[in-house]
């Protein structure tokens, strides 16, 4: 069996593509497709304008912080050691729905055009109240590029507590469903929650982040902080899950044990990276949005774009990061001797609340593609799906009025799979699923 982590390089089968081809999914109706350009669109983001000056590339520059290992092993030694991903799986309580037992409010959320092919609600103990609300997707299509860790293809959809609602000691938290995916037509998950160690490794306190972007690479995740944090960027490693010990509302170290709010595993970060030139601002470095991990570049790397309010006048920038390359830093990105890390593509965008990016450069090309998912100026109903480069924006456009607000609503960030060669992202009901090349003709 392959030892979960190593970066592998190894073909899925035919069958494993005939089986998700064969759990399609007719959710929407027909949309009639324009391919549109900028001349078509008034408020299209346009061509991708590349940064270069050192005033605009030394504002993505990051500091990588780790935390030292004997405070992780400190931790891990007092919750009784590590679990791995595949007991996480084992103990799944939540059941994830197809989309013919889902609502007409879930089918509502997804994409107009193109139309998803697979797609999940989740289970109704989850969306009950809108206290939590899924914002980033990520799997093991991206952590190794066979499509599995150990023998599981595993989905990792990342949610955010609301910051103003709900009771006040869950506001703001950060939570991961680890979702069994090995049966397309039987998704199961489990929660675990983000923490971050404290004193040492002696406790730990819950991650307050809006995880709006998320990527798993080898055996790291890197998920993105709240605007405003010092950090841009945490660090998880899907080698050190623990479990808890007493189930009760507060988090961290309690009488008898460990307590996480209820929930039976915690992820504690193992590091993070903070922008040099301090907090973002619309003067200085920006806050970190969506995250993608792009296997078309070499080396691997990690896509991201900035966040910015939906139809307003302050426009954004898209921005890559090599993952490294040397021994014992695998899924860390590429740092100088003084623990920099540079970006090595940058853009600006007219784009506005971007909440998916993702980086695709097909071969033969002479450079990637760019999609941006965003949310309307009204911040209600579908979002819009680019494709962008240096010459233009491209998107599809539906319903009677061509409109070209065709994405999910809320939709979130976006992953692509090589092995199947699906992208996935989700609505803020549904969990779902499409082709890259339907995405493509679409937009073609």
């Amino acid at each position: 069996m392959k030892h979960r982590g190593r970066h592998r390089r190894r073909r899925r089968g035919a069958a494993l593509r005939a089986v998700l081809a064969g759990t399609a999914l007719a959710l929407t109706a027909t949309a009639t497709l324009i391919s549109v350009s900028q001349a078509d669109v008034t408020d299209s983001p346009g061509a991708l304008k590349p940064l270069s000056s050192p005033a605009d590339t030394g504002r993505l520059r990051l500091q990588e912080q780790l935390f030292p290992t004997s405070t992780l092993n400190r931790l891990s030694a007092a919750m009784g050691g590590t679990v791995g991903v595949d007991d996480v799986l084992a103990s799944a309580d939540r059941t994830m729905h197809e989309g013919d037992d889902c609502s007409s409010a879930d089918h509502t959320s997804l994409p107009v055009a193109p139309a998803a092919t697979r797609a999940y609600c989740w289970d109704p103990a989850d969306t009950a109240t809108t206290t939590w609300r899924p914002a980033s997707v990520t799997g093991s299509g991206d952590a190794d590029d066979d499509g599995t860790w150990g023998t599981h293809r595993v989905l990792l959809a990342g949610w955010t507590h609301s910051t103003t609602a709900g009771r006040t000691a869950e506001r703001g938290l950060a939570r991961v469903a680890f979702v069994n995916a090995d049966d397309p037509a039987r998704l199961a998950y489990r929660w675990v929650l983000l923490v971050v160690p404290t004193d040492g490794g002696r406790d730990y306190r819950g991650l307050v982040s809006g995880v709006s972007g998320m990527a798993w690479y080898q055996d790291k995740l890197l998920v993105t902080t709240r605007a405003g944090s010092a950090d841009a960027l945490y660090v998880y490693d899907l080698h050190r899950i623990q479990r808890t010990t007493v189930s009760g509302p507060a988090i961290g170290r309690v009488s008898g044990g460990w307590s996480a709010d209820g929930y039976q595993y915690v992820m504690p970060a193992v590091g993070s990276y903070r922008f040099t030139g301090g907090r973002c601002a619309s003067s200085g470095p920006p806050c970190p949005g969506a995250l993608a991990l792009d296997r078309s570049s070499v080396p691997d790397s990690l896509a991201a774009a900035e966040w910015t309010a939906p139809g307003g006048d302050r426009t954004a920038r898209l921005w890559r990061y090599a993952f490294s390359t040397a021994p014992g830093r695998g899924g860390l990105l590429a740092t100088d001797a003084a623990g920099r890390a540079s970006a090595v593509e940058e853009y600006r965008t007219r784009a506005t609340g971007i909440r998916g990016v993702l980086s695709y450069q097909e071969a033969g090309a002479d450079h990637p593609s760019w999609y941006v998912g965003h949310l309307p100026g009204s911040q209600d109903g579908h979002g819009g799906l680019w494709r962008q480069d240096g010459t233009g924006a491209k998107a599809a456009r539906c319903g009677s009025d061509a409109s070209h607000r065709c994405w999910a609503e809320s939709a979130g960030s976006l992953s692509y799979w090589r092995q199947t060669g699906e992208v996935w992202s989700l609505s803020d009901r549904m969990l779902f699923a499409l082709p890259l090349a339907e995405l493509d003709h679409a937009l073609d």
